[in-house]
């Protein structure tokens, strides 16, 4: 059997290159006070602000009392607040608190430079191509999935 080529890998690629991503941003998050954990979660609110605690476990596919445990500690931070849904007061939606706006600003502004310096001298075009690819690969995969869900 001829042995594949795992630096041309694109799943390897895609996982390696996220991998060291997150180990940057990682070491500048900790600048900001924050574990990886915790900006995610901030992230995924920043995007979905107003979700339930279920949803964002599911989207951020953790156990819903690990979630919970984080959400406890960014709400003693006063970073997030739950606030019970107004058509069902069993369910508490999140949301982002005023006084993390500074922590979210400096959050995003190192993302942004983490994002700009892995694209390094790619063009317009190659980033946009790059992008485009990425995009229609999430793609393919959601319809798969939903293809498969669809015929159980």
């Amino acid at each position: 059997m001829e042995r594949e080529d795992l630096e041309r890998n694109f799943g390897f690629l895609l996982h390696d290159v996220a991998r060291l991503m997150r180990t940057l941003f990682d070491r500048r998050g900790r600048d900001l006070g924050l574990t990886r954990s915790q900006w995610w979660v901030l992230t995924m609110l920043y995007a979905k602000e107003g979700v339930t605690q279920s949803e964002l476990a599911d989207l951020m596919e953790l156990e819903k009392p690990t979630l919970g445990r984080l959400l406890d500690r960014l709400e003693e931070k006063e970073w997030v607040e739950r606030r019970a849904d107004e058509f069902d007061r069993r369910v508490n939606r999140l949301y982002l608190t005023d006084k993390v706006q500074e922590v979210m600003r400096a959050l995003r502004k190192t993302a942004a430079t983490v994002r700009r310096e892995a694209i390094g001298d790619m063009s317009n075009d190659e980033r946009d191509r790059f992008v485009d690819t990425l995009i229609k690969i999430k793609s393919n995969l959601l319809n798969l999935d939903a293809n498969r869900n669809s015929s159980s």
